[in-house]
């Protein structure tokens, strides 16, 4: 049987959901705080609450005011009659996996084994993606104290050295003088600069919210040849896996690329995928589609080519993602070790450069007594 498309409803429910959807207020969900609402509501539905009354014990357990909120409309569009995926989908800010893998869930009768696949699913995501965050951790502790001691060098120390060398008859080195006009109009002009940097970091911060000009940045990023090879594992692994949940949760692969697709969060990538849905819908295999898109690591492909001729696509799919994963942690490791001791040789060098400069002049006037 043909797996119904997710946006597909009556016309005045649509109506009526996308007004709910309208009105609910926006904003990023705590997925961390979503993980743990449902493991409660798994553990009740497996007790066999019915969904409104579990629905109605845990709304009030939910510190995050904004996913209560959201929860709160969710039971009671349920009380009313409609379906549990459809009353998610009308909020507009749960993930499309679990609005697709509770439809699937739905019609198979295995509620509970789709929230138990979901769990999992994004457990194991954000706790990816927490070990990525806590690596760049030192790195950029490291950057911030860097940039903090050369505005103190260059604003503080160097125009107090200036003010004695005013009083010295001779006539500074060239790397003294470059030194002491960097301080000087580093002092002076303190506030336009630090309203330029502002305003420079705003705009950029703008920018990157137009889809255009986030694409664009995302392109060069998945071109550079040593952070590209890395995202690009990243965002299949990511997708692999959800790919996986979906599978085994009964979504066909049509349906579920049609997910992944609005689920990545990368522009390029979501492109890509449908493309790849256009074709297998048209009847290609997926290894095939993945191969001619062009951006896929040729293991990937032959991993899923395997699990198509196997019939255990679903299988494949979760070895490609932990694959891709240890693969992208590694690089990171070995990525950041590199970028530390650069930090450091940075540093190094320009305080050493500093001293010398500002000393330089005080050791010329001792040789001249």
């Amino acid at each position: 049987m043909a797996f119904p498309a997710i946006h597909r409803r009556s016309g005045q429910s649509q109506a009526a959901g996308d007004d709910a959807a309208l009105r609910a207020p926006r904003g990023r969900l705590d997925l961390q705080q979503f993980v743990v609402f449902n493991s409660q509501f798994l553990a009740l539905v497996r007790a066999g609450l019915p969904i409104p009354q579990s629905l109605d014990l845990l709304v009030g357990n939910v510190r995050n005011k904004a996913l209560a909120s959201h929860l709160a409309k969710v039971r009671d569009d349920v009380k009313v009659g409609v379906p549990l995926s459809e009353a998610f989908r009308s909020r507009g800010v749960f993930p499309p996996i679990y609005v697709t893998s509770l439809l699937a869930g739905e019609r198979s009768g295995g509620l509970d084994e789709v929230l138990e696949r979901y769990i999992s699913y994004q457990s194991l995501a954000l706790a990816i993606r927490k070990k990525i965050l806590v690596s760049l951790i030192y790195p950029s502790v490291l950057v911030v104290l860097v940039v903090v001691l050369v505005v103190f060098l260059v604003t503080y120390v160097v125009p107090e050295f200036a003010k004695l060398y005013e009083t010295m008859d001779s006539n500074l080195p060239l790397s003294t003088q470059l030194l002491v006009a960097t301080g000087n109009a580093a002092r002076e002009h303190a506030v336009p600069i630090l309203l330029t940097v502002v305003s420079a970091l705003g705009l950029g911060a703008w920018a990157l919210r137009r889809d255009g000009t986030r694409r664009q940045v995302q392109g060069l990023t998945l071109r550079s040849p040593v952070l590209g090879p890395l995202w690009i594992r990243y965002q299949v692994a990511q997708l692999a896996r959800l790919l996986s949940t979906l599978l085994t949760g009964g979504v066909p692969l049509v349906a579920a690329l049609e997910t992944a697709g609005t689920s990545v969060g990368t522009g390029v990538l979501q492109d890509t995928l449908r493309t790849v849905q256009e074709r297998v819908r048209e009847g290609q295999g997926l290894s095939l589609s993945i191969a001619r898109a062009g951006i896929f690591p040729k293991l990937a492909i032959e991993m899923v080519k395997v699990g198509e001729a196997t019939g255990a696509l679903p299988q494949m799919l979760t070895s490609v993602a932990e694959f891709f994963d240890e693969e992208v942690q590694t690089k990171t490791t070995a990525l950041l070790s590199l970028i530390e001791p650069v930090i450091m040789i940075f540093m190094g060098i320009f305080v050493a450069f500093v001293l010398i400069s500002l000393y330089l002049p005080i050791f010329s006037l001792a040789e001249q007594f």
